[in-house]
């Protein structure tokens, strides 16, 4: 029995694609897009696949990162009479694909924004890695250059979450190395192809991990996925003391007891009783 065709109203829908096995397209997303009056796609041969997957033959037309304020235009002023379905090439529009500004612009001008949920990268390696799901980043890919990515590291190293990122195969040995600096050896995971034929999820930590890969850089589309940091030893009577002797020797009491209690992980009362105690003794 074929599917009752549906009635959309106008708006924006996002419609979250699969990612590699086209059995995973929801049928709610299946309808959309054999229902949509317009199909903004970020890849009009890829999503082409799809479509004639689902006996869909909605027009289609491209929308990705170097579409310009033009093209939104166009989208935003076909929304008010119609429906149009916003797709990327797999997975869930926005994340790591174009489709930020055309939202944030539609919701600024009042135009009704519905999603679809589905398939999402991400979430899927999340599941496959074995590590803490309880609380979790993602932070994309990480920037190509050197500098860039170890700042970017860096302001990731104090996070107590699971940490999320997409690369290449051909970078992968070089970030998976660059993680391993900025975060210390944690346990890892990287996930590629997935739901595909040669689905592969690898484990290990991220110092095995970038050996294995520094001269064999895999194919298809990954997602590494890195553990939270251990949590740090409670500091001795010993180190306090030394530390904040340091502290108050260059600082204001109040602020070397701010600086030991980041520095250490521990609370701020505590540290500071024991400064007055320190002080009281000179």
């Amino acid at each position: 029995m074929a599917p009752l065709p549906l009635d959309l109203e106008p708006g924006l829908y996002i419609v979250a694609t699969p990612i590699g096995n086209l059995g995973d397209i929801t049928l709610r997303a299946a309808d959309v897009l054999r229902a949509a009056g317009l199909i903004a796609a970020e890849d009009t041969r890829v999503t082409a696949k799809l479509l004639a997957r689902i006996g869909s033959d909605r027009p289609m037309v491209p929308y990705h990162d170097h579409s310009d304020s033009r093209a939104r235009a166009r989208l935003l002023e076909r929304m008010r009479n119609d429906s149009v379905a916003l797709v990327s090439d797999a997975g869930t529009p926005l994340i790591s694909d174009p489709g930020f500004k055309l939202v944030r612009e539609a919701r600024a001008q009042h135009i009704p924004v519905t999603t679809i949920p589905g398939p999402c990268a991400a979430i899927a390696a999340l599941t496959l890695a074995a590590l803490p799901t309880d609380r979790f980043l993602f932070a994309g890919f990480v920037p190509a250059k050197a500098k860039a990515a170890a700042d970017t590291i860096a302001e990731l190293a104090g996070l107590d979450a699971t940490l999320v990122f997409y690369e290449s195969g051909s970078r992968l040995g070089r970030t998976l190395a660059a993680l391993k600096a900025g975060l210390g050896d944690r346990p890892a995971a990287v996930a590629r192809e997935i739901t595909k034929a040669f689905e592969e999820t690898v484990t290990g930590t991220l110092g095995d991990l970038a050996a294995r890969y520094a001269d064999a850089p895999p194919k298809g589309e990954i997602v590494i996925v890195v553990g939270p940091p251990e949590p740090a030893a409670p500091a001795d009577a010993e180190t306090l003391d030394a530390a904040l002797a340091a502290a108050m020797d260059a600082q204001p009491l109040k602020t070397a007891v701010a600086e030991v209690s980041a520095a250490l992980g521990l609370p701020r009362k505590q540290v500071y009783a024991r400064a007055l105690e320190l002080r009281g003794a000179q």
